[in-house]
């Protein structure tokens, strides 16, 4: 059986740096905490400007011999460490649930999803293609290739310790790039916990450093500005995101940004309402709703609106069970901090006081922890802010509509554009509304849809840029141009 003792001792406490944990410059640490009860689990470096100047200089020497190593040794690297990740699952995912908070079934999933970007990667390093062909004039062939971008930064958010840094590490590995993660300082464990594994899997030093600190804006910022620094990768609020695109802009930085969320679901009346139910539950309370893929606004047509509210209301109260994330019976743990229970508390209230009504939950608990409860809002009105903003917890606001032109309109009236969600029996009626909808994904008649195999990203305000599939390596690829006699 896992022990907590034994996870927490196979985490490096220093920045993995070179060739593998050091001390921050001068000797700084962060405690990192609990959210079940608020304990300390560890203290970690707080790495400062100097120590991002170290890793910088670690992924500069690095480079140029692992782009020039063959793509099938790196293919091989990544495939190990899929191996090891897979047969330590059940310690990654104790160590997710300690620092994170979610429930342990929930960190056995983004294990497994997680893990399968090495793979997938590991096999999309060799299929990095140019192409060669003779110019339409006759004037001479043009040669394309494929080289990698350069040593990157890739900045992971608290909601997926793991899989939101895997899915940048393994194609920009296999892309035959370097790179430095900084992950949120309320979750560094779980990416230096994978710092270590890699290691130990054949990474050569300096090729994957992290570098944990508090400050994160004072160390990235001389990264940014740092010429060496070829990409910059973010996973995070749009507020924050905005602000790295303009700091980048001063060096032209190719980037990449997967930022907010307001993902509508939408159940039409020729919906099977027993599957989209099931679906809200798993679009909604994944990760305990905080995530960006969750379904943050229900548009339920108005002739299976009770039917829909009444069984999502029963599925909430017969299958969810608040408690800490270490507990074999929970399906829903605490949210991460006691600032993000706030922010998802105020948003409820505030429904609730311009006209919602309150069917279940809605109430924060008494006792340690950071927890809130499975809430289904109902005849939320349009001018509250739950409708308008990301939510990042386990509350389901419920409007109707009438027509589905009506429904659509409803569905894209945010600034956000990462995913949407559509249910409805008509083949006809699926295509015509996924078209329609103002998203970079769609999910039909789906309460999931991230897979390693397929593109993730958004449009509008949701960012730029794709992760996973084959469009995932591209990302990390520059395109050269060979004009040849």
């Amino acid at each position: 059986m896992v022990s907590q003792r034994d996870v927490l001792e196979f985490v490096p406490k220093g920045l993995w740096i070179g060739s593998g944990p050091v001390e921050a410059e001068g000797g700084g640490t962060f405690d990192v905490r609990n959210p079940a009860d608020g304990s300390v689990l560890a203290q970690v470096a707080d790495g400062t400007p100097d120590d991002a100047m170290r890793a910088l200089d670690a992924a500069v020497e690095a480079g140029p011999a692992w782009a020039a190593t063959s793509a099938r040794e790196r293919g091989e690297i990544l495939r190990e460490v899929f191996e090891q990740l897979s047969a330590r699952a059940e310690e990654f995912a104790l160590l997710m649930t300690l620092e994170m908070g979610k429930a342990l079934p929930e960190s056995r999933n983004e294990v497994r999803y997680g893990a399968e970007f090495f793979r997938w990667f590991s096999e999309e390093a060799v299929r990095v293609h140019g192409r060669y062909l003779h110019a339409p004039s006759g004037a001479g062939r043009i040669m394309v290739a494929k080289q990698p971008v350069g040593p990157c930064l890739a900045i992971t958010p608290w909601n997926f310790p793991l899989a939101m840094g895997t899915r940048k590490i393994g194609p920009a590995l296999a892309a035959g790039c370097t790179m430095i993660v900084k992950p949120a300082s309320a979750t560094p464990l779980t990416m230096l916990a994978l710092a270590r594994l890699c290691s130990e899997a054949g990474l050569p030093d300096g090729v994957l450093s992290v570098l944990t600190t508090r400050r994160s804006g004072a160390v990235t910022g001389p990264l940014i500005d740092d010429p060496r620094l070829r990409k910059l990768t973010f996973t995070g609020s749009t507020g924050v995101g905005k602000k790295l695109v303009e700091a980048s802009a001063n060096r032209l930085l190719r980037t990449s940004m997967e930022l907010g969320g307001n993902a509508p679901f939408v159940v039409f009346d020729d919906a099977d309402i027993d599957a989209a139910v099931a679906g809200a539950m798993q679009a909604k309370l994944r990760n305990g709703g905080e995530a960006c893929t969750a379904a943050n606004r229900f548009h339920v047509q108005r002739g299976v609106l009770t039917e829909f509210t009444d069984k999502l209301v029963a599925a909430m109260s017969d299958t969810v069970v608040l408690g800490p994330g270490t507990d074999p019976a929970t399906t829903l743990g605490p949210l991460v901090s006691a600032d993000q229970r706030e922010t998802v508390s105020e948003l409820v209230d505030d429904a609730v006081a311009v006209g919602a009504k309150r069917l279940l939950g809605g109430e924060v608990p008494d006792g340690p922890g950071w927890f809130y409860p499975a809430t289904v809002l109902s005849e939320v009105p349009p001018a509250a802010r739950i409708l308008r903003e990301e939510v990042f917890g386990p509350v389901a606001p419920i409007v109707a509509f009438d027509s589905a032109d009506e429904g659509v309109a409803a569905a894209n009236d945010t600034r956000y554009g990462l995913v949407s969600y559509v249910y409805t029996r008509d083949l006809d009626r699926a295509l015509r509304i996924s078209e329609a909808m103002e998203t970079g994904m769609v999910g039909v008649n789906r309460g999931v849809i991230s897979d390693p195999a397929a593109p993730f990203g958004g449009v509008k305000e949701s960012g730029f840029g794709r992760e996973g599939g084959t469009e995932g390596i591209e990302e990390y690829l520059n395109t050269k141009y060979i004009a040849l006699a």
